[in-house]
C-alpha cells in the first residue's frame, strides 16, 4: 500500500504539471495565431464527434463498473482519458490556426448558448486534474480514493463531454 502511495504521489505531481501546461496553452491559443495555409474547417465536427463518442464511452465505462466488470470499465474510461487526449490536441491546432466564429443568435437560445458555453468551458479548465487524479487512483490500485473522486468527476467530466457537441450544434450555422 506504501508502494502504491508513492505511486500516487509521483503521478500527482505529473498531473498538476500537465494540468498547468494544457491550461497555459488552451489561454496562449487566443494570443496565438499561424497561418499554415490549410484549411482546419472540418475540425469543429471532429470535436463535436469526440466529445460525443466519449460521452457515450463514459457512460458505457460508468454502467460497466456498476455490473462489476472491472476490466472492462478500465478499458472504456482509458479510452474515454484517449479520446479526450485526441479532443484538446485537435482543438488547440484548430484555434490557433482559425479565425474565431462568433454565435449570432438572439433572444432566449443566445443566454442559453452562453450559459452552456461558459459553464462547458469553466468545467473543462478544472475539471483536468481531477480527471487525471481519478484515473491514477484506479491505475494505482487505491479504490477506496478513486471512488470518492469519481462521484463527482464522472458527471462533471460526462457535462463538459456532452455540452461541447451541444455548443458545436448551437455555433454550426455561424462558421463560415
Amino acid at each position: 500500500m506504501m508502494e502504491a502511495n508513492r505511486k500516487v504521489k509521483q503521478l500527482d505531481r505529473w498531473a498538476w504539471v500537465v494540468s498547468i501546461l494544457v491550461l497555459i496553452g488552451v489561454i496562449m491559443m487566443r494570443r496565438i495565431k499561424i497561418s499554415t495555409g490549410m484549411d482546419f474547417s472540418f475540425l469543429p465536427p471532429f470535436h463535436a464527434t469526440v466529445n460525443a463518442i466519449t460521452f457515450f464511452v463514459l457512460i458505457a465505462g460508468y454502467r460497466a463498473i456498476r455490473a462489476g466488470e472491472v476490466a472492462r470499465h478500465k478499458f472504456r474510461m482509458s479510452l474515454a482519458l484517449i479520446l479526450s487526449v485526441i479532443f484538446l490536441v485537435s482543438y488547440v491546432v484548430y484555434h490557433i490556426t482559425t479565425p474565431e466564429t462568433r454565435f449570432g443568435g438572439e433572444g432566449a437560445i443566445r443566454y442559453l448558448y452562453f450559459f452552456l458555453l461558459i459553464t462547458h468551458v469553466l468545467l473543462a479548465a478544472g475539471i483536468l486534474p481531477f480527471i487525471l487524479f481519478t484515473f491514477i487512483r484506479g491505475y494505482a490500485g487505491v479504490i477506496d480514493r478513486h471512488r470518492k473522486l469519481a462521484r463527482w468527476v464522472f458527471p462533471v467530466w460526462a457535462y463538459v463531454a456532452a455540452t461541447g457537441p451541444l455548443c458545436y450544434l448551437m455555433l454550426m450555422p455561424y462558421y463560415a
